[in-house]
């Protein structure tokens, strides 16, 4: 084996020879195109599999510029492959990093007729474009291990397509359920083939391959089952976002990037090892011109054969501005509604400098992508890296907490950084840290079950009735715990799994969540602010709409709050409900401990 500093290459000198055509297995029934790019290799050879232990026959690769290619005449459709590349006097069997299906093991890849393997109806199922996302995050496995719920392909793509799935109170539950709650999109945490590290399996953030959907959700057909929860969301209204994971991958050593090229798809740090600003081992060296080439023509793939409706980026600080300048061009032609944002920092220190990568202080160099708001988040609830630690709504009803909220709810972004209101992606719960009713539960120490439920209701109408995009996690609107477990990556189903019976327990926090996403639609848009009010630890904001003046009161504090202003008042929401209707008319305007008060003005 070569040390780190033996295998640095000239990166300038390979990317003279990138190459701009397509890459991996280029199918038709009459012949199959292979092709990998690597410039210094000496020798390439294709082997082909009927089995996975069956040579079937190797045909030796021609060489054209930086480029190996090979054809197999008649139908491969199901063959696996590999390469055979001959570099430095060494020769590595290796699978294609652009498989769009491989084994489970992640040895070989798979050549797949993607014509072939769709579901029925699914050319005619279109596309979702939401002009004021609300998204709902989950995982596969997660959204379907309950017990008790009546899901028959529990922990695989298919369980999103079951229809009538309940309860152990008889309540609906599954995809029907979310459809109903009113979000927009639902995120799925990443489907793509991932290394199962023993027992963990990481909610898939340890990527292999970035085109093949992970065989670990699947029962026969990964594409083909894919592509099936994509058109039930879709055929439900919902669109799908990707949870895309470009900044690593598990393992760079044992990857196909580093087998067929090692030294050019992954940063190094001074002394030659790998740069590990993902905090995983490694970062992927995007700025480097294949490495972009892949990451743009995986997302385009997806996009045109999954129908994306977005992709959130995984520690996208870690991804360099210019390809993402490229990754929006290439995706916005095939959709030009899609979503597009992502985590605007880092795991650790990187080798690329930050002004060259997609951290939120460089949000004005991207207009086109949103940036998670960790600042709105901590301000709402406290800081996720303190348990204790109080926000705005649990007890720390300060200038410090208020600010970022203030700016999310009124859109005014100016010494933020983002000016533009769509690049925030507001959120207090995600999988990562504890959840929304942990985490208020750990720091209001003296708060009994109510109170902490009031807290947390202000916490999700301040999320759902700000600017930008909104972002729940799947059970935060049901009182999802993780019976205080900050980072459950590597916890039982037993942690992780989504109680479907909460949504019975806690149907009031359902509706009330239901009632300010309905809310949201019906007045967000043309909603423009007029003026702000500090009223003792609380705030009231005034809105005009064409419908009329609208106002919201917001109360953090233990004691209730009566208004000084006259007049008829329309109430939408207060502590206790939220409704796009008229909940109410009240002379004068009086807001709950620890509550809201949305209302429209009537003089």
């Amino acid at each position: 084996m070569k040390n780190d500093l033996e295998i640095l290459i000239d990166v300038s000198a390979a990317d003279r020879q990138s190459f701009d055509g397509k890459l991996g297995a280029v199918y038709s029934a009459e012949k199959t195109i292979f092709r990998v790019w690597q410039p210094f290799a000496e020798s390439a050879v294709l082997r082909l599999y009927k089995a996975k232990t069956e040579l079937f026959c190797e045909i030796k690769m021609k060489r054209r510029n930086g480029v190996f290619e090979c054809e197999k005449k008649g139908c491969c459709e199901g063959f696996f492959y590999t390469f055979l590349i001959t570099r430095n006097g060494e020769t590595v069997e290796a699978a294609d990093p652009y498989a769009c299906a491989v084994t489970a093991d992640g040895k070989l890849g798979i050549v797949v007729d993607m014509e072939q393997n769709k579901p029925a109806d699914w050319d005619e199922s279109p596309r979702i474009a939401a002009a004021d996302p609300v998204i709902y995050e989950l995982s596969v496995r997660d959204f379907s291990m309950d017990g008790n719920a009546s899901f028959n392909n529990r922990g695989k793509f298919s369980a999103f397509c079951e229809e009538n799935v309940r309860n152990s109170a008889g309540d609906i539950v599954g995809l029907d359920y979310i459809k109903s709650l009113g979000v927009t999109h639902i995120q799925l945490m990443p489907v793509f083939d991932f290394d199962l590290d023993g027992a963990e399996y990481n909610w898939g953030y340890n990527p292999r391959f970035y085109n093949a959907p992970s065989a670990y959700y699947t029962r026969e057909n990964p594409v083909s089952e894919l592509r099936s929860l994509v058109m039930t969301a879709h055929k439900k209204g919902l669109g799908v976002v990707f949870d895309v994971v470009y900044n690593h991958v598990f393992s760079a050593e044992d990857s196909a990037f580093e087998r067929i090229f090692p030294g050019y798809y992954f940063r190094r740090n001074k002394s030659g090892g790998y740069s590990n600003g993902s905090g995983c081992g490694n970062e992927f060296a995007s700025e480097r011109a294949m490495a972009r080439k892949f990451i743009a023509d995986s997302l385009e793939f997806i996009a045109r054969e999954y129908k994306a409706d977005g992709f959130r980026f995984d520690l996208m600080g870690l991804l360099d501005i210019k390809t993402m300048r490229v990754i929006e061009r290439r995706l916005r032609r095939i959709n030009p509604d899609i979503l597009l944002y992502g985590e605007g920092w880092a795991g650790g220190e990187s080798a690329l400098g930050e002004e060259f990568r997609a951290v939120q202080k460089n949000a004005r160099r991207l207009p086109g992508y949103a940036f998670f708001n960790d600042n709105f988040r901590d301000g709402v609830k406290g800081s996720v890296f303190n348990e204790t630690d109080c926000g705005y709504v649990s007890g720390a009803c300060d200038d410090y907490h208020l600010a970022p909220i203030k700016k999310a709810l009124t859109g005014k972004f100016k010494k933020f950084w983002t000016e533009n209101a769509a690049q925030t992606v507001n959120y207090v719960e995600c999988h990562d840290n504890l959840t929304l009713f942990d985490k208020l539960t750990a720091s209001m120490k003296n708060a009994n079950r109510t109170q902490i439920i009031s807290a947390g209701r202000t916490a999700a109408a301040l999320t759902i009735l700000s600017r930008g995009i909104s972002f729940i996690q799947s059970g935060q609107e049901f009182l999802r715990t993780k019976n205080g477990e900050h980072n459950s990556y590597n916890l039982p189903d037993s942690i992780n799994s989504i109680k479907w019976d909460l949504v019975t327990e806690n149907l009031a926090e359902v509706e009330y969540y239901r009632g300010l996403i309905a809310l949201r639609k019906r007045l967000f848009k043309g909603l423009t602010m007029c003026g702000s009010t500090e009223i003792g630890g609380g705030f009231m904001i005034g809105y005009k709409h064409s419908d009329g003046g609208f106002s919201l009161i917001v109360n953090p504090t233990d004691e209730p709050m009566v208004i000084e202003r006259s007049g008829k008042f329309e109430i939408y929401a207060d502590g206790e409900r939220a409704s796009d209707k008229i909940l109410y008319t009240s002379e004068g305007l009086q807001c709950a401990a620890h509550s809201i008060v949305f209302a429209e003005v009537k003089q």
